[in-house]
């Protein structure tokens, strides 16, 4: 299977899964809570994260739950900034983790190949800037949308519901005039569900590989992950490679990770093992 990431990266993602590095450009992410705000701090983490192994990397400007509220012009000086000094730096996809169409376009003018949009593309603008700009999509499936608290998530069936929703993202997609190559779902564990909700969606993370897109994975260090294990933020680095590798093996290509180094081994290891089975025991 290939993967395309802008107009110059292809990936061949058969047995490999991409690392995406976490950069938040926002002082109230739930997991760095803005240890990397400072510029220096932001370009050193991207600088390790690269040297870790990272595939590409994801800047953010607006935390997906609820908070104080962020402008679109407050998102941009967050963002648009960011992408320029890693464009200049690495030679590497970079994507915007964003839902509103006018930040897409104008990451993508600075360099970003990649639009990360966790609201399932409510923004209308959203698809056509990617269009625009031969960019590459996320689609992720949320109940309510970004920031909204969600307390009491309600599915008749979540897999069926989040299959179905991811399903028709994509068809959104390709009626934009993305190729299916350059489309990747994302299940949204933790937007809008339990912890036994987001456990469940985990464990048949095949229902998405099975629509023929790349998956994508983001259970780093997710709130989920705390409450099945009992751990607290800072303590669920060994329990997120467990993730990443029972979503590799349900075929997940593309993991969302904190810890970039340990998502690639994990990564590495998969794709052996993976890789190994295809060829035959000797």
């Amino acid at each position: 299977m290939q993967l395309c990431l802008g107009s110059d990266h292809t990936f061949d993602i058969t047995h490999r899964a991409l690392v995406m590095g976490i950069l938040n450009r926002t002082p109230d992410s739930f997991y760095d809570q803005g240890r990397y705000w400072s510029f220096d701090d932001f370009l050193a983490l991207a600088e390790k994260q690269v040297n870790d192994g990272a595939d590409f990397l994801d800047v953010g400007g607006v935390k997906a739950g609820p908070g104080p509220e962020v402008t679109e012009a407050e998102e941009l000086d967050r963002v648009i900034p960011a992408i320029e000094a890693l464009v200049t730096r690495f030679d590497l996809p970079l994507s915007v983790d964003t839902w509103r169409g006018a930040v897409a376009d104008a990451a993508f003018a600075a360099g970003a190949c990649i639009g990360n949009d966790i609201s399932g593309f409510a923004d209308p603008t959203f698809l056509p800037a990617c269009v625009k700009h031969r960019a590459s999509v996320v689609a992720t499936q949320v109940r309510l949308g970004p920031r909204i608290p969600d307390p009491q998530p309600r599915y008749q069936n979540v897999r069926t519901e989040v299959t179905e929703y991811l399903a028709t993202r994509a068809q959104w997609a390709l009626a934009a005039g993305i190729p299916a190559e350059r489309i990747m779902i994302d299940a949204g564990l933790d937007l809008g569900k339990t912890p036994a909700m987001s456990a469940e969606l985990l464990r048949h993370s095949d229902d998405l590989t099975d629509l023929g897109y790349a998956v994508f994975l983001s259970a780093s260090n997710k709130g989920f992950i705390g409450e099945l294990v009992g751990t607290k933020v800072d303590q669920r680095k060994e329990a997120s490679w467990a993730a990443h590798a029972l979503g590799i093996s349900l075929g997940c290509r593309i993991l969302r990770a904190h810890d970039v180094q340990g998502a690639r081994r994990v990564s590495d290891m998969m794709a052996a093992v993976l890789a190994h089975g295809e060829k035959g025991s000797t």
